[in-house]
């Protein structure tokens, strides 16, 4: 009977290893965010730093390993047979979810996935059980089976950690640069040393002290506070605590484990947790004391900057509370499904008769077990590629500079822009002018005059926002820790990033409308995975409890599509290595122009000459399908060009001072390229309406010219693909005395078609569709014959 569950106990397992790469991939990274983007720290010490972080953070996780046992639903309600599926159908989700965001390099949540798959897998057994051959219950008695009440807390906390994150975040940035302004370096070694002060402070006592009361470390007893009796118990406690009772109180209410009372002896003992809890403003008043004084001596005798070592304290304090907080999210249900087997395979009953009350008990963790996990985190920190471009869209949206944007504007942005200008059009009318040029010469940024090659070393934010992000994010996310709340550390420290960079000005009117694009987007998104999750993981349990056969069918489609996700971003990554963004990381010289320039047009030929040729055949063919796939191809090379286009300014700045002339050749070749693909997507939008609207085929007297001007068009474009290849530029003078036969082709094509129209022609769509081709066609040879003309004249000019 056992063999069943023992597979699924070893699939859980290999399930728990994957989940710890595909989270810690889209997750960790965000406590990685403000030390790379700020460049405080070399990449390398980062890393180091990060990896101690989330080693101690996991050995120090049991605290939050309840959420998964009863934190969703009410154990005792179900049998083993029902949770075993529960737990398979939350892993199996979880690992395609997550690994979905990231191949698209967007940030989610681990907490919210895990909770909303553990929510909808639980209703779905519920709802089987009840409405089964056995049930006799109704909807209504649902509730007694799914832990609501704990359920909406858990969901209410997370949705509130993404307002409570943005506001804390924007309020502390905003009053940090009054104090600071951007020129912070110039500030007193008395201002710096609080600061220092009161950041490591809160960072030592939320993350080291209140992160770790959770953990078996924290309770042992440190104190015998009383020992006179029973009798003596609660007005002795009345006295010592004074002030403080009715917070005693309510923790002994709450079953908190603080406060040891012997009900034999009449013994008050106080742990670790309990004097922290109890002493708190002592604890950081005087922490704050003593880190001030650290920070003065640092500052003082070894002229160390108190930022780099809050960002490189804040980084693994980050990492530590990610760590502990979210380890439950990976390792939580497999663990969980182990306790369950030992409980079950030692009663002697059946699967679908033993009741899993056991799980709703404390049970502790398996020390070996989180250092496993700590050491599969760590590895993944070092090893994942998937990570990159989580880290880029936190850094892009976040960056106080301009630069290429990965999101494009919406409705919804535009109105938010729009109504935010106004608010602060208004703010203006009221405030006093004195006090707003006071507060505006607080936000002037430097001017930082680097050479030109050097400007890639411009950091994407500073060391006070920097120091912001961590500072905040870490005490947020350590609260939550200690009350063993699942708060999402993705939504925190994302939505911190956000509230410190709108505070910051960095979201400009030039930047503005993207930003907050991007944003909707990913907070779209962090909707999406709650809805996505709970319905997943409803139809995965579903699966698995019509017939087991369908595990290891779910197992093989979960290994298939990571796969196919891994080898799809390494493609798309190669792709947007080959792609020539606008930040430039060397000074651009004339010689460098021509080198860029004859790279795009090479390119452009190339594929357009394949574009051309496709559009041709599968218009020949009648194929729909190819033609659509062709179409998309097209519009990927626009956007490329657009792309582009939209990175001649950063081109142009980028010029050393003796290259200025050739901004106007390279707007130029620009434009030209712009003009080609415009009329390739022209002829490529114009054969799939016509092919999508079932229209007539065209005559074979109309696909033979084409054949004929394609062949001459694929010999033409070859020859520029060689010509900008090889840098031969002598030879486009042969290419462009070619040009004068070819469009003679297509004007002998459009008279052929015109004598038809006289004669045999009964198809007007066709003749509209024939034209079309011809004339853009046309277009396409004059926009090349410019360009190959433009890049000649260019070439004699450097050469003399």
């Amino acid at each position: 009977m056992g063999d069943p569950y023992i597979l699924m106990l070893v699939a859980l397992a290999v399930l728990a290893i994957v989940d710890l790469v595909v989270g810690v991939s889209n997750d960790a990274v965000n406590f990685l965010n403000s030390a790379i983007g700020s460049k405080a720290i070399s990449i390398r010490n980062i890393m180091i730093i990060a990896s101690i972080g989330v080693f101690f953070g996991a050995v120090t996780s049991s605290g939050m390993m309840e959420v998964a046992r009863k934190g969703i639903f009410n154990p005792g309600m179900f049998m083993y047979q029902d949770i075993m599926f529960i737990f398979m159908a939350v892993m199996i989700t979880d690992i395609l979810l997550l690994d979905v965001f990231n191949t698209l390099g967007m940030p989610t949540s681990t907490t919210v996935s895990i909770v909303f798959e553990l929510l909808g897998a639980a209703v779905c057994i519920t709802l089987i059980k009840i409405y089964g051959p056995e049930g006799s219950q109704s909807v209504s008695d649902i509730w007694s089976y799914i832990n609501h009440e704990k359920a909406a807390k858990i969901i209410f906390g997370i949705l509130l950690s993404v307002v409570v994150a943005f506001s804390v975040g924007a309020i502390v940035q905003y009053f940090s640069r009054l104090i600071y302004s951007f020129n912070f370096e110039r500030k007193s070694i008395f201002v710096n040393a609080l600061f220092g002060g009161l950041a490591l402070s809160a960072l030592t006592y939320f993350v080291f002290l209140k992160g770790m009361k959770g953990t078996p470390y924290s309770q042992s007893i440190v104190d015998i506070l009383y020992s006179g009796g029973i009798e003596g118990q609660l007005e002795w406690i009345n006295n010592y605590f004074n002030t403080n009772y009715e917070t005693l109180k309510e923790a002994l209410k709450a079953k908190k484990d603080f406060i040891k009372l012997n009900t034999e002896t009449g013994e008050i003992g106080m742990s670790l947790r309990g004097f922290l809890e109890i002493h708190v403003l002592k604890i950081v008043a005087i922490s704050t004391v003593i880190w001030t004084l650290i920070s003065y001596l640092l500052l003082k005798l070894f002229k160390l900057n108190i930022f780099v070592i809050i960002i490189g304290f804040g980084t693994f304090s980050l990492a530590m509370a990610f760590s502990g907080n979210d380890l439950v999210n990976f390792i939580g249900v497999p663990i969980a499904a182990w306790n369950s087997y030992e409980a079950w395979s030692i009663s002697g009953v059946g699967a679908d008769a033993f009741s899993m009350e056991v799980l709703a008990k404390k049970v502790p963790s398996n020390i070996w077990l989180l250092l496993i996990a700590g050491a599969i985190m760590v590895i993944t920190l070092w090893t994942s590629s998937k990570a990159k471009s989580v880290i880029e869209t936190g850094i892009n949206l976040s960056r106080q500079g301009e630069g290429h944007e990965k999101f494009q504007p919406n409705p919804l942005s535009r109105v938010v822009v729009r109504a935010s200008m106004g608010i602060n059009a208004g703010i203006n009318y009221i405030v006093p002018k004195r006090t707003l040029d006071y507060i505006n010469s607080k936000f002037e940024k430097p001017v930082i005059e680097l050479p030109k090659d050097k400007t890639y070393e411009l950091p994407a934010f500073d060391l006070v926002r920097a120091s912001v992000n961590l500072v905040v994010a870490g005490i947020l996310i350590s609260i939550a820790t200690s009350m063993k709340l699942p708060l999402s550390t993705t939504y925190v420290t994302f939505m911190v990033a956000m509230g410190t960079s709108l505070a910051d000005r960095a979201w400009g009117r030039e930047s503005a409308v993207y930003r907050v694009a991007g944003v909707i987007n990913v907070v779209g998104g962090w909707f999406l995975t709650a809805i996505t999750a709970f319905i997943a993981a409803a139809i995965v349990a579903y699966l698995i409890s019509w017939d087991m056969v369908m595990i290891p069918i779910l197992l093989a489609l979960v290994a298939f599509l990571i796969g196919r996700n891994t080898l799809r971003h390494r493609k798309k990554s190669k792709e947007v290595k080959k792609q020539q963004y606008i930040e430039r990381a060397e000074l651009i010289t004339i010689n460098g122009v021509i080198e860029e320039s004859s790279d795009h047009i090479a390119e452009v030929a190339q594929r357009v000459n394949k574009l051309y040729t496709n559009v041709v055949n599968d218009l020949a063919n009648h194929d729909l399908n190819k033609l659509r796939k062709t179409d998309k191809h097209v519009g990927k090379l626009n956007d490329e060009i657009d792309g582009l286009k939209d990175g001649v300014f950063y081109f142009i700045k980028s010029l050393d001072d003796t290259s200025v002339q050739a901004s106007r050749f390279y707007i130029l070749v620009l434009g030209y390229l712009q003009d080609i693909a415009q009329s390739i997507s022209y002829i490529s939008r114009a054969s799939f309406k016509h092919v999508n609207n079932n229209h007539k085929n065209l005559k074979k007297g109309q696909l033979k010219d084409l054949k004929e001007i394609d062949n001459h068009l694929t010999n033409l474009l070859g020859q520029i693909s060689t010509v900008f290849e090889n840098r031969s530029f002598d030879d486009l003078d042969e290419i462009l005395k070619e040009k004068q036969e070819l469009l003679k082709d297509v004007s002998a094509s459009i008279e052929k078609q015109v004598s038809r129209i006289r004669t045999d022609e009964t198809s007007p769509k066709n003749t509209t569709l024939y034209f079309s081709i011809l004339l853009e066609t046309q277009d396409l040879i004059s926009a090349l014959m410019s360009l190959l003309q433009t890049y000649e004249e260019f070439h004699l000019s450097t050469k003399e």
